[in-house]
């Protein structure tokens, strides 16, 4: 898993077939079906133009796709969201992160060693607690982000629903960036141990990435630098 993992972040467009075929040429003998199941047990799916996203639960709504052609210029404005799977020195965890589009500025996360809706649900309002609302949040169609506890807590807040449809795959290359930049600069170089141990570790790297890191696509600035002066200029406009 930790290898399919790796391979994901390098190929992110590699399908089953392809990670296969990676791992046997690093000698594991490992058939598709297995690397199928193990792929659809750490939530990766591969990035291409393709029919449907992930899968929604049954009886789930679909939301329309609102960010076509959208002109994306101010904080909060639109945050988006996605699940990961975390190596660990013995096992594995989640992680739900919540980004600003505009700043990319990491806003709440959490862990967790299932994929129940609940992480991701105290991530969403933990982010709407100490950051207020945004106008509007999107995510793909899988079943965390479609069920009924999930959608609620936006709907109590005025917030309008957007879900990644057909030939949208490419709106995840945001956060799959954040993904790669937590595992290659931190994840792998700690192998944490503990839960405990990855909360900590990844509290630590959220500070770094938000007020310490500058992002060639942000002009050399910081996510705290992009989301905090454009909504202070905001404000006194």
């Amino acid at each position: 898993m930790r290898l399919i993992d790796e391979i994901h972040l390098q190929w992110p467009f590699y399908g089953s077939r392809r990670v296969r075929d990676e791992l046997q040429s690093l000698g594991h003998q490992v058939n598709r079906k297995r690397v199928r199941r193990l792929m659809r047990q750490m939530d990766l799916r591969a990035l291409y133009p393709r029919p449907r996203t992930s899968q929604p639960g049954k009886g789930h709504k679909i939301y329309p796709y609102l960010l076509r052609d959208l002109v994306i210029d101010r904080p909060n404005q639109v945050w988006a969201t996605d699940i990961t799977y975390i190596p660990m020195a013995k096992g594995f965890m989640y992680l739900v992160a919540i980004m600003g589009w505009y700043s990319r500025r990491v806003l709440s996360w959490r862990v967790s060693n299932t994929l129940d809706p609940d992480f991701c649900i105290e991530a969403l309002d933990e982010a709407i607690q100490r950051h207020g609302a945004p106008e509007i949040f999107n995510t793909d169609q899988g079943s965390q982000f479609t069920s009924g506890a999930f959608t609620g807590v936006l709907k109590r807040n005025g917030i309008e629903i957007s879900m990644d449809g057909k030939g949208r795959w490419v709106d995840n290359v945001f956060v799959e960036r954040l993904w790669r930049s937590v595992k290659y600069e931190d994840v792998y170089l700690r192998a944490y141990e503990t839960p405990f141990d990855l909360r900590l570790g990844l509290a630590r790297y959220f500070e770094f990435y938000n007020t310490r890191r500058r992002h060639s696509a942000l002009d050399r600035r910081t996510p705290d630098a992009v989301y905090f002066d454009t909504a202070t200029c905001q404000m006194a406009a």
